[in-house]
């Protein structure tokens, strides 16, 4: 079962983040610091569940440093707690989409709200309260924007652009659904889904194939394999968001 686990980012290691850090111990869920940088939070992500930007003496994360937590969170599909100030987090709600923002708290922080807020968050993640989330595995990261674009308001969408960055991703988190590219280079689609059916944490999870090729040949040969379905890459937007929404409907 992978733990889950909180990355509190901050100008600088504090009593305070270091009793944040002691206290989701305390509830089983593992806490690390990780300054304003980059190459900080980029090393330490790995595993990362929850984002908490802590903001002390109102010293607020530079632009850059939101716009890359932005694209990792799109990509993840996780989301952030934000502490600081009423200033500070206006600052953040001008910086990053709402929809990423889970909750906000204005300092002094009641430690006690934040892990309960935290523990909840996790638990309704957990009981499949929230939005159900897709990975789509397409080595054309054009086709990979544009389907995120299309299924983000309705879906939590993480991106690979690789058969084995997928199977990497999947070793530390959860999908309801994979959306995986039939014809790849290197690791094909199917040879994606053979791996993802011989490895126990993977193999129930489900997998509908996206193919360009239409012909009665290629679809057979892509039925053959025994997916929950296939999407032609030529589906519009309104038919594949119907078509999702089906799929969980009869997979719940």
């Amino acid at each position: 079962m992978v733990k889950n686990h909180v990355m509190i980012i901050g100008e600088k290691e504090s009593f305070l983040t270091r009793v944040l850090i002691k206290k989701l111990a305390d509830n089983n869920i593992d806490g690390s610091f990780v300054y304003y940088d980059i190459d900080d939070i980029n090393r330490k992500w790995e595993g990362t569940t929850l984002i908490t930007v802590y903001m002390d003496e109102d010293v607020r994360p530079k632009e850059n440093v939101l716009h890359f937590l932005t694209d990792k969170m799109v990509e993840d599909g996780l989301e952030m707690i934000v502490v600081g100030s009423e200033e500070d987090i206006g600052y953040i709600n001008s910086h990053v989409p709402k929809e990423l923002l889970y909750k906000t708290f204005i300092r002094p922080l009641n430690n006690e709200s934040y892990v309960n807020t935290v523990t909840e968050m996790f638990h309704k993640a957990e009981s499949g309260e929230f939005k159900k989330r897709i990975l789509i595995v397409d080595d054309d990261p054009n086709y990979l924007g544009l389907v995120r674009e299309w299924l983000k308001s309705s879906y939590k969408v993480s991106m690979a652009n690789s058969g084995l960055q997928a199977i990497k991703w999947l070793g530390k988190n959860k999908a309801d659904l994979i959306l995986l590219d039939y014809e790849m280079p290197i690791t094909s689609g199917p040879k994606v889904l053979e791996m993802l059916r011989s490895d126990e944490d993977t193999r129930s999870i489900p997998v509908i194939f996206l193919t360009g090729k239409g012909d009665k040949e290629s679809v057979m040969a892509v039925v053959e394999l025994k997916p929950q379905g296939y999407f032609l890459k030529t589906i519009e937007r309104e038919d594949l968001l119907e078509k999702l929404k089906e799929f969980f409907i009869l997979h719940n």
